[in-house]
């Protein structure tokens, strides 16, 4: 940074402000020497007049102090002043708040009025920071990326892990359903056999019990409304059973007598004699 000897100037300040009280100027070039810049920039803030050289020196002793703000806005109400040293100061300003864009812009406008070497070094300077700071910004939009794509793998293994665990499970409850199945079948097969064996069972009692009334029936007799009818007869087996009947008929009016009774008493029959058909 480029200073004003605040000394030098105090005739100046006193030809523009007139009455300026010397001694406050004294103070504060007294306190800038003695490192208290905040006290030395209160100092000259007190001055009644504007003057480009009290500013000048203002942004100074803020430039110090660390207020960079307020060293920019007091460089800019100093012009008039030498302008190369003033915007060799702005650029400083923007250089210690890392603007390096506007550091670059303040030291070229520098070179443009004056070609000083400390101010090119600078300039030079503000340059490689830029690009270190590009570096850096790159290197931390790496790093957050390489972070993200390590959360989101984190977040895709996490939900991968707890996917096959639910399948683990799903796959053990499925096992379980397995091994309850041919339990349920055997139980199912038991209780079927049960029922198949029950249907014979009462199969044999029904055939039991028709055969039982069967032979009931037999033993009785069918009834007469049981009994099945006839098939008709044509004429000559109604006319054959006719005369069987009236045989039969006839046999039953007298007592016949036994085979041998028969044999014993039987006579040849004389010719002419009606035989009938036995």
């Amino acid at each position: 940074m480029k200073r004003l000897i605040i000394l030098t100037l105090c005739s100046s300040l006193m030809a523009v402000a007139g009455l300026m009280d010397f001694k406050t100027i004294e103070e504060a070039n007294k306190a800038y020497d003695e490192e208290k810049y905040q006290k030395s920039a209160a100092l000259l803030n007190e001055l009644k007049k504007d003057a480009p050289e009290r500013d000048y020196d203002m942004g100074n002793a803020y430039y110090k102090a660390k207020q960079y703000d307020k060293a920019l806005d007091a460089y800019g109400k100093a012009k008039g002043v030498d302008e190369s040293q003033r915007l060799h100061n702005v650029g400083n300003s923007y250089f210690q708040q890392k603007k390096m864009d506007e550091a670059i812009k303040a030291y070229q406008e520098a070179l443009k009025v004056q070609e000083d070497e400390e101010t090119r070094f600078n300039l030079e300077l503000a340059k490689k920071q830029k690009e270190e700071q590009k570096k850096k910004e790159q290197q931390k939009r790496d790093q957050e990326n390489k972070e993200k794509k390590k959360k989101d793998q984190d977040q895709k293994k996490k939900e991968k892990d707890q996917k096959d665990k639910d399948q683990k499970d799903q796959n053990k409850k499925d096992q379980k359903d397995q091994e309850k199945k041919p339990n349920q079948q055997k139980k199912g097969d038991k209780d079927k056999k049960k029922e198949d064996q029950k249907d014979k069972e009462g199969q044999k009692d029904k055939q039991k019990s028709q055969k039982e009334k069967k032979d009931q029936k037999k033993e009785k007799g069918s009834s007469p409304g049981e009994e099945q009818k006839e098939p008709k007869m044509n004429k000559e087996q109604q006319m054959t059973q006719k005369e069987l009947n009236r045989l039969l008929k006839k046999l039953n009016q007298k007592k016949m007598p036994s085979m041998m009774y028969q044999a014993g008493e039987a006579k040849k029959p004389k010719r002419g004699d009606e035989v009938n058909p036995w």
